[in-house]
């Protein structure tokens, strides 16, 4: 098993995993847990790392220039060992660089770093992709943090909402038994602003806002300790479980997995950005304490 890489502030205790650079444990000051318990029975994952895809894509490929490339569904980097290129008390930076391997799926020569930083009772975690090629690198990322549910402050799992911080019309996208975007939306279940979590939002996968207009969302019961997350630079948002389990995602997406009959280029996938030679995108999510 890899080690993981511990840092800490005044107020939280953070440990990563360079094994798809994922944060595995996000504590308080009375080491309470604030993350999954990555319960096998339902999801070993705690926070994965999204990219150079979101979700699944048509007949398992994305393609470049014509030519098909096989794709795991969210993309290779969460199965990638990262490198640990920076690790002080309260940071720790891990990097992920194209390889032989990696070319086998995304055809293109990039770093990718995930820097992790702690500031009092804020996790902020930034990627930064960058194109060492010499030709437009298209890219998707998304952040996939699984956080307790119930949080460990005393309130029950069904006192838990989830708010989002702007009014948000829209309906949501739906997602397709295989993975794929239906065509058809669905019903948004907010009321108001709430999302009052209950697990039989989720029989039928993720809730997918496409467009999100809010850049944070607060989770937890409505008195009390809760949970800020910030996504300043992702324009969709999904929120997921298992029905059971002990955990709720809430996922800054920059990307969607594919329509339904989608056959076009990964620069023509929504959401996809395009990162030119020698240039860097940087996309940011932040996890706070609040009371």
């Amino acid at each position: 098993m890899t080690d993981l890489v511990e840092i800490a502030s005044d107020g939280l205790l953070a440990a990563i995993n360079p094994f798809g650079a994922e944060l595995t444990h996000l504590r308080d000051t009375g080491r309470r847990e604030l993350m999954s318990d990555a319960d096998p029975a339902f999801w070993s994952h705690t926070a994965p790392i999204l990219f150079p895809v979101i979700g699944v894509t048509n007949g398992g490929v994305i393609r470049v220039d014509g030519t098909a490339h096989p794709m795991p569904k969210h993309g290779f980097a969460r199965h990638s060992t990262f490198d640990v290129v920076r690790h002080e008390r309260d940071r720790a930076v891990f990097r992920l660089a194209d390889s032989e391997a990696t070319r086998q799926h995304y055809p293109f020569a990039f770093r990718l770093d995930i820097d992790f930083a702690l500031y009092r009772t804020r996790l902020t975690v930034e990627a930064r992709i960058t194109n060492r090629g010499e030709r437009p690198m298209p890219a998707q990322f998304g952040f996939h943090p699984a956080l307790a549910w119930p949080l460990p402050f005393g309130a029950a799992r069904d006192e838990h909402i989830i708010t989002f911080d702007a009014d948000e019309p829209e309906r949501l996208l739906r997602i397709a038994p295989d993975g794929l975007i239906a065509p058809e939306r669905r019903d948004s279940p907010l009321d108001g602003r709430s999302l009052h979590l209950d697990d039989a939002l989720f029989t039928d996968d993720a809730l997918v806002w496409d467009p999100v207009h809010s850049d944070k969302v607060r989770y937890g019961p409505a008195e009390g300790a809760a949970i800020e997350m910030g996504f300043p630079d992702t324009p969709r948002l999904g929120v997921w479980t298992k029905p059971g389990a002990r955990f709720v995602c809430i996922e800054p997406w920059h990307g969607l997995a594919d329509l339904e009959g989608f056959a076009g280029e990964l620069r023509d996938k929504p959401g996809a950005f395009v990162v030119a030679p020698g240039e860097d995108k940087r996309l940011r999510m932040s996890i706070a304490l609040s009371t």
